[in-house]
Formats: structure tokens, C-alpha cells, sequence
């Protein structure tokens, strides 16, 4: 059969995203890792009031807006932030402006599997590095493998688990090529990488406003890092990747840290108390750092589970992976939707 694309296209399955009920269809929805409180009531009034002028015109290229913003609550120049269309985009724009065949894409597995289909994309090789069960950072592993880029998840995903800014900083200080520090979930986490963005030039720290901000749909992320790093990326990404709309109840939402801050709060309270009652239904657990708690039930039939929650209208997280075919990974929802999902896994273990 006649073929359109590059080798490397038709041999890769591509990514998966969590399942996407259409709107208004009753689910709990504790899947894809959304926040499940609204967006802060400053963004929200930024949105209503929006000049139609800001849509018929050219966004600001730079999200320079939101870079000041970013800039205020951080503490970092306007010059170390790059932003882009949901964080996702910007691991794109590292991969693409640093990894080719021979210059080697590295991370630590179980993670986001995206890192694996952007590399192959590339093309470019991957090379993938088991956790131990103890999810241990494998330092000595991941620096022989010589990476043109290392992407560390952390917290990581599936397993929520933070790595220690001590090993962070002693495989940055290693490498040779870029460590990318994937802080997606950070805002529910007790520890930051941001530190070494300031301490070596090959660090870059990435964020997104879809978890602790609740803008999922909004697709808006951002990078920290050394400007002589930033440069290449910006040589890399769109001219107006970042929509006005986008920019502007971006830097309303960045600046209202105070609602951000009460949000995950509760979001980490939630953990608790669910963590709490799984491991009193015979759940196995995995200290989470995350907006998701990592599971194994107690008969590790996770598929099954799965599949009955789904016709419950309750969505989880089920990977059908080696190594990960006996888990769930659960999306912290309200108190009332935990509550609701308890009741249900009663039923079923």
C-alpha cells in the first residue's frame, strides 16, 4: 500500500489521550488528571469582558503579558520564560531543536509516554531507563546513556512520586545535554526544581496551567531557563503559537496565586482522605506528590475494575501496558466525588 510519510510515521502507534466525554454527559470524570475546582473568578472575569479587538488582530508572539505575569509570581526575568500552546508543545520544541538520529532522547520508565512518541516522531532514539520499585532516580544509568535530552518527570506520572531536588541537581551537574525538568503536577507537591534553572544553563523547568490553575482547555504552558537555552527554542516555535485569548486569562489566572494556592490545598486534603480509604479497601498505594493517586487493588484485576467503574460513570485511569496492566491511576476529585467512588469500589473488591 501506498504510503505518505516517513518511515518513522507509520511505525509509531501514536499518542492516547484519557478518554473525553462529551459535554454534558453525566460522569466522574477522575481520568485525565483535571483539577476539579473552576478557574480562578479573575481569570473567569478577563474571559467575559475580552475586547474584540484582541481577536481580530495578531497575538503578542512572545505572550509577553503572561511572561510578566509568570515573571511577578515567580521571581524570574521576563527573558527566562518561553510559553507555549500547553506543555506539551514546548517538549515538542525541545525535542525538535535538540535530539536528531545519533543525539539520544533519555528518561526514567514508568512515565509520560509522550516523551516516547515525540522522539520517535523525530526520528530520534529513545533510550529508556527502568525505575526500580522504589521509583529511586537511576543516575548513574541515565548519565551513561548520554542524552542530547533527559526528560525527568516530577512529580511523575503514573506513579506520583517527587524526585529529590539533591538528585536533580547531581545528574544537571553530569550531563552534557539539556535536563528538563517536567513539573506538570508541581503545584501540589512540596518541592520545586526551579533552583537549578538558576544554577546550570542546561536546566529548563517546565510548567502548564491545566492542573493546580483548572485551565486544561485554555492549552497554555510555560518554560524557565538560562536565556542562552531559551534561544534555540525560540528559533524552533511558531511565530503565534500562543493565542490572545489564551495570553490574557493566562497572566489573570498567574497572578491570582492566592485562589491557585487555596484550590490545591484542597486538592492535596482530598488526596489524603481517598489515600486513606483505598488502603482500607486492600488498595496498594504509592506516595503521591500529584493531583493522582497510583494504585493497585487488592486482587490487582485493574482492567476489571476499570471497565465496572466506566459503567458506574466513573472514569479512571487504566493503562494497558507492561508493567502497568494491574494498576489504576485516580484523578483527586472533590470530597463528594472521592466519596462517591468509594462507595462504588465497596462493590467491587
Amino acid at each position: 500500500m501506498t504510503t505518505y510519510f516517513r518511515p518513522s510515521i507509520d511505525a509509531i502507534a501514536g499518542y492516547v489521550p484519557g478518554e473525553q466525554p462529551k459535554p454534558g454527559t453525566k460522569i466522574i470524570k477522575l481520568n485525565t488528571n483535571e483539577n476539579p475546582y473552576p478557574p480562578s473568578p479573575v481569570a473567569i472575569k478577563v474571559l467575559r469582558n475580552l475586547d474584540s479587538e484582541w481577536l481580530r488582530r495578531y497575538p503578542d508572539p512572545y505572550a509577553s503579558e503572561f511572561r510578566k505575569a509568570t515573571s511577578e509570581a515567580l521571581g524570574f526575568p521576563v527573558d527566562w520564560i518561553i510559553v507555549s500552546n500547553g506543555s506539551d508543545e514546548l517538549l515538542n520544541l525541545i525535542v525538535r531543536a535538540c535530539a536528531e538520529l545519533g543525539r539520544n532522547v533519555v528518561y526514567p520508565v514508568p512515565t509520560y509516554v509522550l516523551y516516547r512518541t515525540l522522539t520517535q516522531m523525530q526520528p530520534a532514539q529513545q533510550v529508556e531507563i527502568p525505575y526500580a520499585e522504589d521509583y529511586r532516580l537511576p543516575i548513574e544509568e541515565l548519565v551513561a546513556a548520554n542524552g542530547a535530552v533527559t526528560f525527568i518527570a516530577s512529580p511523575n506520572s503514573p506513579s506520583g512520586h517527587i524526585v529529590p531536588i539533591a538528585d536533580l541537581r547531581q545528574l544537571a551537574a553530569r550531563l552534557s545535554g539539556v535536563l528538563v525538568v517536567d513539573e506538570a503536577y508541581v503545584d501540589f507537591a512540596e518541592e520545586t526544581a526551579l533552583p537549578l534553572v538558576k544554577e546550570f544553563d542546561n536546566v529548563i523547568a517546565i510548567r502548564t496551567l491545566s492542573k493546580g490553575y483548572s485551565l486544561a482547555g485554555l492549552r497554555l504552558g510555560f518554560g524557565i531557563a538560562n536565556p542562552k537555552l531559551l534561544s534555540g527554542l525560540f528559533k524552533v516555535k511558531d511565530s503565534y503559537n500562543i493565542d490572545a485569548i489564551a495570553c490574557l486569562v493566562g497572566a489573570a489566572a498567574m497572578r491570582d496565586q492566592a485562589y491557585k494556592n487555596e484550590c490545591t490545598q484542597k486538592v492535596k486534603a482530598s488526596r489524603a482522605k481517598l489515600a486513606v480509604d483505598l488502603k482500607q479497601l486492600g488498595f496498594q498505594l504509592w506516595d503521591s506528590q500529584a493531583n493522582f493517586l497510583w494504585t493497585q487493588p487488592p486482587q490487582s484485576n485493574a482492567e476489571q475494575i476499570y471497565l465496572a467503574l466506566k459503567q458506574r460513570g466513573i472514569l479512571v485511569r487504566y493503562f494497558k501496558q507492561p508493567g502497568l496492566e494491574d494498576k489504576l491511576r485516580i484523578t483527586v476529585g472533590t470530597d463528594e466525588q472521592n466519596q462517591l467512588l468509594v462507595e462504588a469500589l465497596i462493590h467491587l473488591v
